[in-house]
């Protein structure tokens, strides 16, 4: 029989690479083809569309469209400032070789200068600065002109720090594979134009002023700067290529003779994120360097390298002065029918105009881009013998005034729908007549306006073939149906479910049509004309390549994390969470706790629903990451855990949380579990929506909340609450059995602002049938009987539309909404839940909390050991380093919700919005676990549910379920002979 399995499995083996030869035999290859091509959008038909925003840059553009470009130029030296608000700030003479009046400011407040105009007119503001230490996330500053902002994008100013791989040389694991590199800061002297971080406006921001004295004022949102100068002024327009190749020809420059530079893309020596460390791409053996079966770290860019502003810096070193050609070894297999756009720098400056749009065209293959008009027409470059830089930066060229007017139509579509639900409601009466073209006349102008915009935008996408594709087909359907709808607008209300949906889809083509994605194998920079290296594999190079692959495959195991085996101490550790997660987790040991304790660490990457199993029949590890809060008190009360209170530092350990953290994993006078996430509701709402449109103002109580939800659905608008908690990530929650559901957050926001308890007497007992918890469980359902709260949300669509302008949720939405809607930034904000007024005119804001746990087991054999672990993961130093990796591989929608206090204190996070996370944080107690409670958060929401739905009574409802509650602690205290 085993004789027979054998057989079969060489066969299978056979069959299978002669299939794989098969395919790469007869696909095709790209391999002596044409490059693509690049064809820019023809964006001339948006020019009779207006597409500002109100308070907007292109409205204050309107405004001053008669004004001078004087050519005069002002400075400013930082130092020189007339005052500061709220911020501590220095006076420097000198600093990291720099003299003068320089001004180093802090991370909150406000710095003033004054600054006399002579000529008036629009001018742009440069910025020379100087990164000092921080958080490591890039600068944000406010821009205020004589104390108003002069426009909207003007709230929101980024300036980034420069990053670079910590070494030079490449590290590798126990099996032979490169490691990513560590990305480090490279502070450094910049200088830089106030301009569009989303990258909607390609030329740095215009600002005017008049003839005489103005206040020029920035206000840090987020992280120090040392500031040198300031300046006020018109730069010099790049040339065209043509004039500059006729400067060269009257100059008499020839081309260098002989010359072919190769610089690999992962040996960039600055980049603009942290994002961008170089990565493994195993798509071609032609990739350099490659291995059949070992990961090699060997292409620059992709994925990560997307978004508008990113850039990517190589040097290199000419031999003689001359012309040289500058070609990309590129492949974009991400935009169908589009090329990934670049702005092209040599030595810090944009040659000419040209170069401020280089095309990268769609390929599903490696291809050799060589910079110029084409294949026969290439650029030249003048360059002096001598070292030089390189710098590609993500812009959107000609797509940036189609993603304006997408924008735009976003918005006012969305205010259209504001409207009409204000007269119909969500779910409209289909039978029905609402009258909508006469209680809203403009309804009828502003479908037409949007129609014909995003016809117009579809035509553009599509190009002069005119064949629709996967981005025009959503712009057509919308555009068809706003067509429609404005000449049969009785067909509104039975339409408008999937004209909201249609409108909300807009946004992520929005978000998808500003990703520009690229990876960089590497460049060339060599005599013009020069024969260059073909970019893909031959089809016997990818034989041997998919030959070797398929063989390592028998014994490659990618993801397998455990350290070099050795004789000394170890632990294993298992992770729940995701392979970039593991990835860092893997990092910070190997260059953190191993180096300091000389334990090596087996860390494997596991699902979450393995954990049980694997304990029972005593396979398990010795410490789990990043567990539920409900996995330890279940796991301990079978003696599956080690009590981690009996180590003689753990008073000293918990001191790094806050109490209410450590309240899920106590059990029977022990601790069972030290908290790595913890996440608690606060309150988001659409300042554009509740303080500009509808003059509402945000509530602090639940007074304020009641007041406030009439207001609200006279309009139709809805106020949300959670039924559930949210994951890092912005997302529900999700419960590794059916049976387990934590308790409802607002049931628990309402209950501890009134001093209710989930269990009573030592926990022997459901605390739900208490007089108080009877009173907030009614007030509760009746937000949802009387008020008529929807029960379930998605609330981050709706909050995207303005449709629940104002809900309270765990505060990670923050990172969903940061990267899932754009075209909202700077209209949205949060502040601490309402609470309810106590008699000395105090708030009570208490929430509950939930997060993650890291865990030791009972059958650990080398406890000590074990413990050094725990204390090392759940420091200061390590949650922050963890955090800050977080948003280094993935961004801001990675922020790690840490339970440290001081680690959180130091993320990345703005100065208001910390501040208003820590005074919530304050209000913040823990949801007990006990033995049986697991059916505790299922029999409220059952409860809820007959109440709610069925119209039972509230006091009768939970009675009658507390009864099961009870039940079932008292069957698992007998279980488990507790008294």
């Amino acid at each position: 029989m085993r004789r027979a399995q054998r057989k079969w499995i060489t066969y299978s083996a056979l069959a299978a690479a002669a299939a794989v030869l098969l395919v790469v035999l007869f696909s095709d290859g790209s391999r002596g083809r044409a490059a693509a091509e690049d064809r820019p959008f023809d964006v001339s038909g948006l020019g009779s569309y207006v597409s500002f925003k109100q308070g907007g840059y292109d409205e204050y553009l309107t405004k001053h469209a008669d004004a001078d470009r004087p050519s005069a130029d002002i400075r400013i030296s930082g130092g020189s400032f007339s005052r500061t608000e709220g911020m501590t700030a220095k006076v420097l003479d000198e600093f990291e070789g720099v003299s003068g009046q320089l001004a180093q400011t802090g991370d909150e407040g406000s710095m003033t200068w004054e600054v006399d105009v002579g000529q008036p007119g629009l001018y742009q503001i440069g910025l020379k600065y100087y990164t000092v230490k921080g958080k490591d996330s890039d600068i944000e500053r406010e821009l205020t002109i004589d104390g108003e902002a002069p426009f909207r994008e003007a709230k929101s100013l980024i300036f980034n720090r420069v990053w670079k791989d910590e070494s030079s040389k490449l590290e590798r694991d126990g099996r032979g594979n490169d490691l990513t590199p560590k990305q480090a800061e490279a502070p450094m002297w910049r200088e830089a134009w106030l301009k569009d971080a989303t990258g909607y406006y390609e030329e740095p921001y215009l600002f005017y002023f008049s003839a005489g004295k103005h206040e020029l004022t920035l206000s840090s949102i987020k992280e120090p700067l040392v500031i040198a100068e300031l300046k006020l002024t018109n730069p010099d327009i790049a040339p065209s290529y043509d004039e500059l190749a006729n400067r060269y020809k009257e100059q008499g420059y020839r081309n260098a003779e002989g010359v072919l530079i190769t610089v690999q893309g992962e040996a960039a020596v600055y980049k603009s994120d942290s994002m961008l460390a170089p990565y493994n791409d195993r798509s071609s053996p032609a990739v350099e360097p490659y291995h059949a079966s070992k990961l090699r770290i060997n292409a620059a860019g992709g994925w990560a390298w997307r978004m508008p502003g990113q850039w990517i810096e190589w040097e290199f070193e000419t031999p003689e002065d001359g012309l040289y050609q500058i070609a990309f070894k590129n492949r974009q297999n991400y935009l169908t029918g589009m090329s990934s756009l670049r702005t092209l720098y040599i030595d810090d400056e944009i040659p000419f105009r040209e170069a401020k749009r280089i095309g990268f065209a769609f390929d599903s293959a490696w291809q050799t881009k060589v910079l110029g008009r084409g294949e026969d027409d290439p650029y030249l470059f003048y360059l002096k013998k001598g070292r030089h830089s390189v710098r590609l930066e993500v812009t959107l060229g000609e797509i940036a005034p189609v993603v304006r007017t997408a924008e735009n139509s976003i918005l006012e579509l969305n205010s259209i729908y504001r409207k009409i639900i204000s007269y119909t409601g969500v779910v409209p009466d289909a039978f029905r007549d609402y009258a909508l073209e006469k209680r809203i006349p403009e309804m009828a102008d502003v479908f037409r306006e949007h129609s014909d915009r995003l016809q117009t935008i579809a035509a553009i996408i599509e190009g002069p073939d005119g064949g629709s594709n996967d981005r025009s087909a959503l712009l057509n359907t919308l555009a068809y149906q706003l067509k429609d709808m404005a000449e049969r607008p009785d067909t509104v209300p039975s339409r408008l479910d999937s004209f909201k949906n249609n409108v909300g889809a807009l946004g992520a083509w929005l978000l998808m049509m500003t990703e520009q994605p690229l990876a960089v194998d590497y460049l060339l920079v060599s005599t013009p004309g020069a024969k260059l290296p073909d970019p893909d594999a031959t089809r016997w190079e990818k034989v041997r390549s998919e030959t070797a692959s398929f063989a390592a495959s028998f014994y490659e195991n990618y993801d397998d994390f455990g350290g070099e085996e050795g004789t000394g101490r170890s632990v294993s550790v298992w992770i729940t969470s995701a392979r970039d997660q593991a990835q860092i987790v893997k990092r910070l040991i190997d260059d953190s706790f191993t180096r300091q304790t000389g334990i090596s660490v087996n860390l494997k990457l596991v699902s979450a629903d393995i954990l049980l199993p694997s304990t029972v029949s005593g396979e398990g590890p010795d410490v789990a990451l990043q567990v539920g809060n409900e996995v330890p008190v279940n796991f301990a009360t079978r003696n599956a855990l080690q009590d981690l209170s009996v180590f003689p530092d753990f008073d000293e350990v918990r001191t790094r949380f806050e109490d209410s953290a450590m309240v899920p994993f106590a059990y029977t006078d022990g601790y069972y579990g030290l908290p790595e996430q913890l996440n608690f509701p606060v309150m988001f709402y659409r300042k554009d929506i509740i303080e500009d449109e509808l003059k509402l103002k945000v509530p602090q109580t639940w007074e304020d909340v009641y007041a406030l939800v009439p207001e609200l659905q006279k309009r139709n608008l809805q106020f949300g609450l959670p039924q559930k908690g949210l994951n890092a990530q912005g997302n529900d929650l999700v419960t590794t059995d059916i049976i387990t559901l934590p308790p409802s957050p607002t049931f628990a926001m309402l209950l501890y602002q009134h001093d209710g308890q989930f269990y009573k007497n030592g926990d022997t007992a459901s605390g739900l049938d208490e007089e108080v918890a009877i009173g907030q469980f009614k007030k509760w359902t009746d937000l949802y009987v009387n008020y008529k709260l929807p029960i379930q949300v998605d609330f981050a669509n709706r909050f995207r539309t303005g449709e629940m302008p104002i809900g309270i949720i765990d505060y990670t939405m923050y990172n969903k909404l940061v990267v899932f809607a754009p075209e909202i930034k700077g209209l949205w904000d949060f502040v601490p839940v309402p609470g309810t007024a106590t008699a000395d005119g105090t708030i009570r804001r208490d929430v509950g909390g939930g997060g993650s746990a890291a865990v030791m087991f009972q059958h650990t054999d080398d406890k000590d050991a074990a413990w050094q672990f725990l204390k090392w993961w759940t420091s200061e130093e390590t949650q922050l380093a963890f955090g800050r990796e977080m948003e280094v591989r993935l961004g801001a929608s990675a922020r790690y919700p840490t339970a440290n206090v001081a680690a959180l204190t130091k993320l990345p996070w703005p100065t208001a919005d910390l501040a208003k996370l820590m005074e919530q944080m304050r209000w913040v107690r823990g949801v007990p676990e006990v033995p049986g409670g697991y059916l505790t958060g299922r029999h409220i929401d059952n409860a809820f549910r007959r109440v709610v739905v069925q119209g039972e009574d509230p006091r009768e409802t939970m009675a009658y379920y507390v009864r099961y509650m009870n039940e079932e602690i008292a069957a698992r205290r007998k279980e488990f002979n507790l008294p």
